[in-house]
């Protein structure tokens, strides 16, 4: 399971429900037994011998392609809503789950589901479009609408040339959703329910010993004798420290089935929740309460509220516990400043009695009587309910609004005296400040008697921060924001507060000011409504032009498609791991693999094939090790030792590099016109500079490679995860000193790529290569997300500075000067096309590009959508803005974008195989190769079947990337069609009234080949970067979208309310992927200009390692409104069918959310007095966008109190 691509699954108990609908009284724990429910799930996490006695349903089990599909599996997968296919499985399970639980769900509950879940290529559209069908107001919604598709029944129409289409799937194709048919939760397991909790369970492992008590009284007894044991409910904390941090642990105890521990008691006092009890269900419970209660007595459980929507996803709260929450102590956790803040208390529980704590600052900061001792157990917490005149609300940024760890959170409660808005009792507490929660105990004491007024707030500000200590460096280099949000919290909780007392009291108080009332309101995340428009020309039998799913999308959404890991064991085969450099530059001195371990099989270093003598970076690989399972080869790399002598300089940023003149040779110009001679002339000229930070391609499938010797003439099966499998060959062939004719290279599909799998695959299947080739065996070597983005680099850092003279509102001339980031490794391509593109859609008399390279001791960078112009495109657009600010116009902005060989085999039962150059990474090229293939034959799609990409089949090949696959393979397979069609043409005139099949048996017995390969030279693309001039592009893709959003000037948070694209694409192979390819680069845009940010330490360590550091958008991130159309009546001769690239044009889309965002701070600048020229780095980071919204609280820094 864990291996499986998505890595969710559904499970049911009978024994972990303590809760029924709309009931939270004790006497519910009798149904314990009787009451089972179903919970998504994170694979990678939850703990195997906690599953004893629950039932697991994977993807695999709920449908597949040999029985029949689920309804869920079908509609994504129609819907368009899988691209590479590797998260589908997880999006699945994720509302399967939720269908078993709500079979008519609500929008809101869709979204909530989906949170937990991360998509890089489809940008979360068409799979909410899929889950939408669920809902009921949905289902009605589409039986009320005539899909656009039922216009081409009518051929007539097609002669105007202009039927526009709005729909990509016909929902009345749909299987319904029975209930009745799912599978039931096996009755022998509720049987066995009732003996389960009558004994421990207790399972031994190769190293640790897992132990499941019953009865409290077992559990502290267990906890006196083991009093290191953790305890492990739902693994969210324990299982990271292990996997990540390298914490072993020998004995774990499982208190999950206690029910003392699952308890949930009400009083009119508040509610009491047992420490096991989920948070997920925590959530129930307290919306129950809520809903059941006075609104004066639920402030505590509101506040809670806010925080449980965004705190992990469905699949984090369905197995972390509250006390496990609570007991961490971690300064991210939401929760332990809300429930300070409203008084709670716990239950704690030893062989020597019961204590009562209070949950404060003494029990956070762990002073005194409140540390816990190790024999001491958290049972149950307390909640109390509020009262009148109590008010409690909760506070978070975090880089995402949804499953992000805060930056900084908070919880404040406020009590005022009977009648009065006397202040009685104050308390604040800070998450994400600090190694732990803190209390601002001595503010709020000093304010106790005040009047709630703004006088109040602003002497509380002061004092809060003088009371807070933040050093000038913090470990994420966050201390200005930080110390920014402590204030604008209290500042929210002071106009909250004050709302609610002129709610009480409306006589009293005055209206709110307009402008603050915008304050009050959250971002709260609602399903996008969105539309699609598309032009149809083709005739109803013809396959081009028409929305087809893509062909493995049924697999995806099965779990049965086949990835690299995928692929079964080899007898005897061994795993590969990487050990890397953990200094930015030393030289080695010696590296030595300290262990005798009997699972380690080899040790390579650079004596057999490294030959490092120095390291350039943080992550750079050393050596290797090979074992005979995966756990184990990771185990062993920590025993090898490596010595090092440092090195100087170390360069970590662009600036560093211009400081210590690093460059890569050569610079490169582009220049028209005369630009020293324009700005002679006087006119206005601005300068100024961006720059836009790196982006972590994050494929979610990993680099993977597994390489099989076929043990004569030195042959190797090489199966990798790479967009340029030739290259793979050609380098396993040079470290093995073979001819590449001995190597043979396999993929048959890739979980993203995105231009990380380019280059770097070939490095990973060299070194595997050398292992099996050392050992004899298959080698697998599958990169943990964490390598991964340590290893393999991702989009280069630029750096743009600029020079523009205007007049009237009109740019005459313009002199930029680029810097990129290329680390220890020159990449020239990336900046030879961020030059040629730079210009944009603008049309300069005078324009000199200058592009440096720059040297750094960062992981060499790579190819990465887009290529370049992402960086430099936005450098343009940023001068543009500018220049129509100081001129005081509307700024718009426009988008410009830019030999392979094929073959095709004809079976006598008429059935197709074609293999072409292309890989298969999500983008749909293997689709539209089966739709070139069907128009040109003549025949059904399903007569088609497109193979694995092979260098034995496809000889050398070109990388999948710079979106012409399609542009290049289809024209080979469109060759190859034609010369078999040539070839069945005499056939084909004696018998016009045959069929295909017949036509194909005949000329078997006429002995025609039915094999054909085509072949396509490619485009006469040419640069002379001597003489500045070429002509570097075959043709241009045309774009524009226009963004709506709306920014939180307090915490720099911001939501993405509409955007509308029009894209030109030439004639469609296949609307629903290009459009599907579309909304995936723009919002991959949108993370790049707003969200994803790459950190390192200044020792040159990644610090943004894996999904909880680094964020892609989610769900709650894509536009409430988004709609793409394809232009209507475009056309391109220069490619097949006339249409044209479209997997990277849309990505630069994105930056017009980050000039959105730009605007809106400008406005936000304005009505302060500000100046509205001003700089906007990317990405536009919460952080960016707050501190840039200058105000009372961004000033009131280091002693400006």
């Amino acid at each position: 399971m864990p291996g499986s691509p998505g890595g969710a699954l559904v499970w049911g108990s009978p024994w972990l429900d303590p809760w029924g609908p709309r009931c939270f009284i004790l006497h519910l724990a009798a149904l314990l037994l009787y009451n089972a429910r179903h919970y998504s799930a994170n694979a990678c996490l939850i703990p195997i011998c906690s599953l004893y006695g629950a039932a697991i349903t994977t993807v695999e089990g709920i449908g597949n392609t040999k029985s029949r599909i689920h309804p869920v599996q079908e509609r994504i997968a129609k819907c368009h809503g899988s691209q590479c296919g590797f998260c589908t499985p997880g999006m699945v399970m994720s509302i399967y789950a939720l269908l078993r639980n709500h079979p008519e769900p609500t929008s809101e509950q869709i979204t909530e589901a989906l949170a937990g879940n991360l998509c890089r290529c489809t940008g979360y559209r068409p799979i909410i479009d899929g889950c939408k069908t669920f809902c009921k107001v949905s289902r009605s919604k589409f039986n009320n609408q005539n899909c656009c598709l039922d216009v081409e029944e009518n051929p007539s129409s097609l002669d105007k040339e202009k039927v526009i289409c709005t729909e990509l799937f016909t929902p009345e194709e749909f299987q319904p959703l029975d209930p009745t048919k799912e599978l039931i939760f096996p009755p022998e397991l509720m049987v066995m329910a009732n003996d389960q909790q009558k004994r421990t369970l207790i399972f031994h492992g190769e190293r640790i010993t897992w132990i499941s008590p019953v009865s409290l009284k077992e559990l502290l007894e267990l906890k006196t004798s083991f009093p290191r044991a953790p305890l492990v409910v739902g693994n969210t904390s324990v299982g990271p420290d292990m996997k990540f941090k390298g914490v072993f642990h020998p004995i774990i105890i499982s208190p999950a089935r206690i029910l003392d521990l699952n308890l949930v008691n009400y009083t009119k006092n508040g509610l009491t929740i047992g420490a096991s009890c989920s948070l997920a269900l925590v959530k129930d419970i307290l919306e129950n309460a809520v809903l059941e209660l006075p609104r004066e007595n639920t402030k505590v459980f509101c506040a809670l509220l806010q925080q449980l929507k965004t705190l992990g996803g469905q699949q984090i709260r369905n197995m972390a516990s509250l006390g496990g929450n609570i007991i961490q102590r971690h300064t991210t956790s939401d929760l332990n400043p809300v429930l300070a803040a409203g008084n709670c208390t716990l239950s704690v529980v030893s062989l020597r009695g019961r204590l009562q704590i209070p949950l404060n600052e003494q029990f956070l900061t762990g002073f005194g009587n409140a540390i816990l001792q190790p024999d001491e157990i958290l049972v149950s917490v307390h909640i109390p309910c509020s009262e009148t005149g109590e008010f409690v609300s909760a506070f978070r940024q975090a880089q995402r609004r949804e499953n992000a760890l805060p930056i900084v959170n908070a919880g404040m409660r406020v009590l005022f005296k009977s009648g009065t808005d006397t202040i009685m009792d104050f308390s604040i507490f800070y998450g994400g400040l600090a190694s732990t929660t803190i209390c601002v105990n001595k503010s709020c004491q000093s304010l106790i008697g005040r009047c709630w007024n703004e006088q109040m707030v602003g002497d509380a500000c002061r004092l809060v921060l003088e009371e807070v200590s933040i050093p000038g460096f913090t470990q994420d280099g966050r201390a200005e924001y930080k110390q920014t949000l402590i204030v604008s919290f209290l500042f929210k909780f002071y106009l909250q507060v004050l709302q609610g007392l002129r709610q009480m009291y409306p006589c009293r108080y005055h209206d709110m000011p307009v402008r603050w009332m915008s304050i009050l309101q959250d971002f709260q995340t609602r399903i996008p409504q969105s539309s699609q428009k598309y032009q149809v020309k083709q005739l109803p039998q013809d396959p081009v032009g028409r929305p087809i799913m893509h062909q493995a999308s049924i697999k995806h959404a099965t779990g049965e498609a086949t990835y690299c890991d995928d692929i079964r064991a080899v007898d005897k085969e061994l795993f590969l791991a990487v050990v890397t450099s953990s200094r930015p530059h030393a030289k080695i001195v010696s590296s030595c693999a300290l262990f005798k371990m009997a699972h380690s099989k080899q040790y390579f270093h650079q004596s057999n094939f490294f030959y490092l003598l120095q390291v350039n970076c943080v992550g750079q690989i050393v050596c290797a090790v090979v074992a005979d399972s995966d756990v184990h080869a990771k185990r062993a790399t920590v025993k090898v030792k490596i010595t090092y002598e440092a090195l100087e300089p170390v360069i970590l940023t662009i600036e560093e590099a211009i400081k210590h003149n690093s460059f890569f040779d050569p610079e490169r110009k582009l220049e028209q016109g005369n630009v020293d001679e324009a700005f002679e002339t006087v006119d206005h000229v601005l300068e100024g500079e961006i720059y836009i930070g790196g982006q972590e391609h994050f494929y979610m499938e990993t680099q993977s490679v597994l390489v099989v010797p076929k043990g004569e003439d030195k042959e190797m099966d090489v199966y990798v995860s790479s967009q340029h499998p030739t290259f793979a060959q050609e380098l396993v062939a040079s470290v093995l000193n073979v001819p590449s004719n001995r190597v043979m290279c396999h993929v048959k599909r890739v979980g993203g790529g995105f231009g990380g799998k380019v280059t770097k695959p070939a490095i990973l299947a060299a070194i595997t290569a050398v292992a099996a080739n050392k050992t004899g065996h298959a080698v697998r070597c599958i990169l943990d997300r964490g390598d991964d983005m340590l290893i393999t680099g991702g989009r280069h850092p630029f750096l743009g500075k600029y020079r523009v003279k205007y007049k009237l509102g009109k740019v005459r001339a313009a002199d930029i000067k680029s810097v990129t980031e290329s680390s220890f490794f020159p990449y020239p391509k990336i900046m030879e096309t961020a030059l040629l593109r730079m210009d944009n859609a603008y049309k300069i008399p005078n324009l000199r590009f200058w592009g440096h390279a720059c040297k750094t001791n960062l992981p060499s960078n790579t190819a990465f959508r887009g290529f370049g112009f992402p960086q430099s495109a936005l450098v343009t657009e940023s001068w543009i803005t500018d220049v129509a600010v100081k001129s005081e116009r509307q700024s718009g902005s426009n988008y410009i974008f830019y030999w392979t060989n094929s073959l095709v085999h004809i079976y006598t039962d008429g059935s197709v195989l074609v293999t072409h150059g292309g890989v298969e990474l999500g983008q749909g090229i293997h689709t539209k190769i089966m739709q070139v293939t069907s128009h040109e034959l003549r025949i059904p799609t399903s007569y088609i079947h497109v193979c694995e990409t092979s260098t034995v089949t496809v000889p050398n090949t070109r990388p999948t990337a710079a979106s012409i696959g399609t542009d290049i393979n289809g024209m080979a397979v469109k060759n190859a069609c034609q010369t078999l069609l040539k070839r069945l043409a005499p056939i084909k005139e004696k018998n016009p009234e045959g069929t295909w099949r017949e036509w194909v048996r005949e000329a078997f017995h006429q002995s025609i080949s039915l094999s054909a390969t085509g072949f396509f030279r490619g485009y006469d693309t040419n640069m002379n970067w001597e003489k500045g001039e070429g002509h570097p592009f075959e043709y241009f893709v045309y774009g524009t979208a226009c963004s709506e959003v709306e920014i939180d000037c307090l915490t720099g948070d911001h939501k993405n309310i509409r955007t509308d694209i029009v894209m030109d694409v030439g004639c469609s192979i296949n609307p629903a992927v290009d459009i599907g390819q579309i909304e995936g680069a723009f919002v991959q845009g949108v993370g790049l200009y707003t969200m994803e940010e790459l950190t390192y330490s200044p020792k040159g360590v990644l610090c943004t390692r894996g999904p909880d550091q680094y964020k892609i958008p989610a769900v709650c991130d894509i536009p409430e409104h988004f709609s793409v159309s394809l232009l209507s009546s475009s056309q391109n001769p220069r490619a097949i069918y006339s249409s044209k690239a479209i997997g990277e044009p849309a990505l630069f889309l994105g930056c017009s959310v980050f000039f959105a965002i730009k605007d809106a701070i400008a406005a936000a600048r304005k009505e302060r007095g500000l100046p509205g020229n001003f700089t906007l780095n990317s990405p536009s980071t919460p952080e960016w966008i707050r501190m840039t919204c200058v105000d009372q609280f961004t000033k009131m820094g280091w002693g400006n109190f």
